[in-house]
């Protein structure tokens, strides 16, 4: 996606770099078995977020059905559970995994984009026709998760997408579209106007 500018989610933000404490909780999170760390992060996500950000549901990136029982949980989709109740706005799980893929992580955007290549699919009854949906995940790397589930999300009428994550794996510049705000306490990027 990088290489291609190609970017199906109208926006996405960050807390901070995937890097230091921030890098060693989400590791904990996702890895170690601490879903009790889910409040405490969602909190970051919020801080991330623009107070002007305007949205009808959130949606989480999800699991496979085998990596969420290995796991015991899809972390994006506690985080997203989190952040519905501080935002007062609905929750929808409205994409499902449909494939399993190897773990991306160590992969070039290019493998992660063949990767996912359909992976991800609209639940059935799931409407998102028309509206403006925050897209959760834990980890931005090359992007490419994020555009495929904004790929399915968009195929299905969803007017506007913005993306939020912790963490951003690298400094390198992501999109030329993309501007990082300059006045902006926290790390984020926004494309165009919303």
């Amino acid at each position: 996606m990088c290489s291609t500018g190609a970017s199906r989610f109208d926006g996405a933000y960050y807390f901070g770099f995937h890097e230091g404490e921030l890098r060693l909780l989400i590791q904990l999170f996702k890895y170690r078995g601490m879903a009790s760390l889910a409040g405490p992060l969602a909190r970051l996500l919020l801080r991330a977020l623009p107070e002007s950000g305007s949205y009808d549901a959130i949606v989480p990136v999800p699991l496979h059905w085998r990596r969420r029982f290995a796991r015991g949980y899809n972390q994006s989709a506690l985080l997203s559970g989190e952040l519905a109740k501080s935002m007062s706005i609905p929750m929808r799980e409205a994409l499902g995994r449909v494939r399993a893929t190897p773990s991306q992580s160590g992969l070039t955007g290019a493998v992660r984009r063949r990767n996912l290549r359909g992976a991800f699919a609209m639940k059935r009854r799931a409407d998102v026709a028309g509206m403006r949906l925050l897209l959760v995940d834990d980890v931005l790397t090359t992007g490419a998760t994020l555009n495929a589930c904004a790929k399915e999300l968009k195929s299905a009428g969803a007017r506007h997408i913005t993306a939020v994550t912790l963490a951003r794996a690298d400094r390198r510049p992501f999109f030329q579209s993309f501007q990082e705000p300059a006045t902006s306490p926290q790390s984020s990027f926004s494309k165009g106007a919303s």
